[in-house]
């Protein structure tokens, strides 16, 4: 026979609930020891990273930048006046002297206006030869006048002087005597008006002979002017150098002002740098560069700075001051660095991947044993080229890491392979 249990039904229930409860204080104990735990510290290859020593001592800020070999002194060769490109005779590269033939242009509009000022000269001296016949023809006709005048006047002057005498012995009649005399000062008046009046035909004469002379040398100059246009249709170089440049082809039709030719004097360059607009601010004339023409460092100093950036540079020009290297030319790409300033004692490093002067950035520090980096707060301070100053956070001695590590991006210590 059957004999029923009582409270089995509730015993379960409550066991049952007891272990819930349970295991709802373990997990809830696990996940909360989980979240205390700091996460697991990365490993990178040692080897991989770009690590520095801090040091102290001095420090030089320099500047670099990026640009080309230019010469100093160079000769843009011009169009006189238009034309079309008959013939090229040098290329680029070639050396050349002031009487070089570069290239020979045509225009024979050009050669019939210089025929016809030639002819125009030709027309104005002949005007003048008449003009000047003529001058003389006239002032021969005055002297002629002139003469006759004076020895008109002279007979008068005498028959006065003649009457006079025969009125002084009462042989003449007093009326006689005046009108002597007043033939005689006509006469004498006559002679003075016809000296004044060859006296003006010679100012005339002058005056229109200067004339004449200015038209023929204004028309020789224009004669002269078309002829060097002509003779400018061969164009030379001008001066002793290497042809750098060759802006037409043969065939081309030009327009005058067109750029045609550039000479250059290879001897003789400079260095065109482009320095970032943030760093041009501490530029200076004066200061002393090094260039880097991939053949050898050749000494200068900069001698321009350009008082406006473009497309985030400033162009700054350094004379050189030592002798070129072997292969040195025009357009040659070089690496320039100026020195900006002298720090006599400092904390310095090699400049992190990241981080801008006076920024404050966070790098990994080694510890002593070299197996893992703690990364710290770091303050820094004036950069140059390859160092940047350390003006807080880290110590003489101290090694870091200045490589980029995306990796260890939120970490705050990683551990190092060898």
């Amino acid at each position: 026979m059957d004999i029923a249990r009582e409270g089995v039904s509730r015993r379960k229930w409550s066991k049952r609930i007891a272990w819930s409860a349970a295991a709802a204080l373990i997990i809830s104990g696990a996940a909360l020891a989980i979240a205390r735990l700091k996460p697991a510290a990365i490993s990178l290859d040692a080897a991989s990273l770009l690590i520095d020593t801090v040091k102290r001592g001095p420090l030089v800020i320099q500047h670099r930048g990026l640009g080309v070999l230019v010469p100093e002194e160079f000769m843009w060769l011009p169009a006189v006046t238009d034309g079309r490109v008959e013939k090229i005779h040098i290329r680029p590269g070639a050396a050349v002297r002031p009487e070089s033939v570069i290239l020979t242009l045509s225009n024979p509009e050009l050669n019939v206006a210089a025929l016809e000022a030639g002819f125009l000269v030709k027309a104005a001296e002949a005007k003048y030869r008449d003009l000047e016949v003529q001058l003389k023809s006239q002032r021969f006709a005055l002297q002629a006048e002139l003469a006759r005048i004076e020895s008109e006047s002279v007979q008068a002057k005498l028959k006065a002087d003649r009457d006079e005498q025969l009125f002084q012995q009462q042989l003449l009649a007093d009326l006689n005597l005046r009108l002597s005399v007043a033939a005689a000062e006509e006469w004498s008046k006559r002679l003075a008006l016809e000296r004044e009046r060859l006296a003006i035909q010679r100012d005339a004469s002058d005056a229109q002979l200067a004339v004449q002379r200015a038209e023929i040398e204004k028309l020789q100059a224009l004669a002269q002017l078309k002829r060097d246009q002509v003779a400018a249709l061969a164009v030379r170089a001008g001066a002793v150098g290497v042809l750098q440049e060759l802006s037409v082809q043969e065939g081309q039709r030009i327009a005058a002002g067109s750029i045609l030719a550039k000479v250059a004097q290879p001897a003789k360059l400079k260095a065109e740098l482009r320095i970032p607009e943030t760093q041009a601010k501490d530029l200076v004339l004066g200061q002393s560069a090094q260039i880097d023409t991939r053949n050898g460092i050749v000494a200068g100093h900069v001698v321009r700075i350009d008082p406006a950036a473009k497309e985030g540079t400033v162009l700054v020009d350094v004379r050189l001051d030592g002798p070129l290297p072997p292969g040195a030319r025009p357009d040659l790409s070089v690496d320039g660095t100026i020195e900006v300033e002298r720090l006599p004692d400092v904390l310095y490093t090699g400049r992190p991947a990241f981080g801008q002067p006076g920024a404050s950035v966070t790098l990994f520090r080694l510890a002593p044993a070299g197996d893992e980096a703690a990364r710290l707060p770091v303050r820094l301070g004036r950069a140059s080229v390859n160092f940047i100053e350390i003006r807080g956070g880290l110590a003489a001695g101290d090694r870091v890491i200045l490589s980029d590590t995306p990796t260890a991006e939120g970490q705050e210590r990683i551990l190092l392979r060898r």
